[in-house]
Formats: C-alpha cells, sequence, structure tokens
C-alpha cells in the first residue's frame, strides 16, 4: 500500500543546510499497522508530512496505492489526500462550531458523497467508536477519549488506503489510550487499511505489527518494546 524508496529530506539552505535524513525505504502493506519511533527532532513528523504529500523531499520517490505521489503537483496531491488519505492527530482537530456526526462526515462531503449514503455511512461509523447515542454532541461536550473516537471515525470515513497517526494518544490518559488503540487497529483491520503510527509512547508502539526507528539521519527495523 505504501512504498517509499530512498527518500531524503534536508533544512535550512545554503551553508545552514543540514540533512535530517536520507535514503529512507519503507513499505507498508495492506492491513499493516506499523509503529514510528524516534528522539524528538529525529525527522518523524517530517517523514509523515513527506508521505502525506504536504512537503517535498530533496529526492526520492513516494507510492501510495498504486500512485507516485511525488509525479503529482499540488492540486493533484490535495485531490489524492483527500480521496485516499486519514490522519489522525494528538490535538484531534475537531471543528468546535461542528456537532460529532458533521465532524466525522466532513471528508464525505469534500469527496462530494450523496447526502443519503453520508448518513449512512456516519450513523455506521459512529456505532463503530461507539458513539452513536451523540450525534449533536459538540467537541467541548465530550471526553478527550471520546473526541479522540470521533477523529478515528473521521479518518475512516472515507474508507482511505493509508491512515497516518501523529501521537495520536499524547493526550489521552493510559485506560483512554488504550481504547484508542485497540479501536485503531480493529479498523485498520476490517478495513483492509494500512497505519502508519508516528508516537513516542512505548506501549503505543508494542500494539504495532512491527516498530521502525528513525535517529542519526536513517530509518532502520526495530525490536517491539
Amino acid at each position: 500500500m505504501l512504498i517509499v524508496r530512498k527518500l531524503s529530506k534536508s533544512l535550512g539552505s545554503g551553508q545552514s543546510t543540514r540533512a535530517l535524513f536520507a535514503d529512507v525505504d519503507l513499505d507498508i502493506a495492506a492491513g499493516e499497522f506499523v509503529a514510528l519511533i524516534g528522539e524528538s527532532g529525529s525527522g518523524k513528523s517530517t517523514l509523515l508530512n513527506l508521505i502525506a504529500g504536504l512537503d517535498t523531499p530533496d529526492s526520492g520517490t513516494i507510492e501510495i496505492a498504486g500512485t507516485q505521489l511525488t509525479q503529482l503537483d499540488d492540486g493533484q496531491r490535495s485531490a489524492f489526500r483527500r480521496t485516499h488519505l486519514g490522519f489522525i492527530f494528538q490535538a484531534f482537530h475537531l471543528l468546535p462550531y461542528l456537532s460529532v456526526a458533521d465532524n466525522v462526515a466532513l471528508p464525505l462531503v469534500l469527496i462530494g458523497c450523496a447526502r443519503s449514503e453520508r448518513e449512512q455511512r456516519v450513523a455506521q461509523a459512529l456505532r463503530d467508536v461507539d458513539l452513536h447515542g451523540m450525534p449533536d454532541a459538540k467537541p467541548h461536550q465530550l471526553s478527550g477519549g471520546e473526541m479522540q473516537r470521533a477523529a478515528i471515525a473521521r479518518a475512516l470515513i472515507h474508507r482511505p488506503r493509508l491512515i497516518l497517526a501523529d501521537e495520536p494518544t499524547g493526550n489521552l490518559d493510559a485506560d483512554n489510550a488504550n481504547l484508542a488503540l485497540d479501536l485503531l487497529r480493529q479498523c485498520v483491520a476490517r478495513e483492509d487499511t494500512a497505519c502508519l503510527l508516528v508516537t513516542h509512547s512505548t506501549a503505543a508502539a508494542r500494539r504495532a505489527d512491527r516498530v521502525c526507528a528513525l535517529g542519526s539521519g536513517q530509518l532502520r527495523a526495530a525490536q517491539r518494546p
């Protein structure tokens, strides 16, 4: 589902240029849950942004579901993200003025899904994350765990091929973090979606099928904690 080859990225310009990482290779299969660990500043979030098409590499290629992302222009990458990628963040990023149901439905709105199908899929998604009893609630009425479950439903509602999760348990206590990770793993397996999880949490990395570590400019396989 994801094939990264010889990916390199530097920061700065001129004499202040600093190589962040070089010649990174990464493969993630459909249905696979991969954790990416590393020290702060190692380039984990930058790598995630490159895979998302939000930034451009110095060299190398990124292929997602058979599409060469590095060959698309800005508009094409934006359209590709809306259709094929799902995002989960530490800060949830739910829109405060929208209900839970409308937040979850947003990716379907952006790709032009018909209202009747949208309502059916949102209802199912809320059942999947055990939020079916509060479709009209606003984000400020939810606990942190409930907000992250809504964010997971939103990330998966349009059936993306790849989920990119950046520290999704960083704002959760241990119990809610475990619930969110269990839910994410179940959804990834059910939808046959690939998932790349960036995390500092050993507990989160332990849930992954395998773990990769980014450090000293290189990506390598790592043991699960």
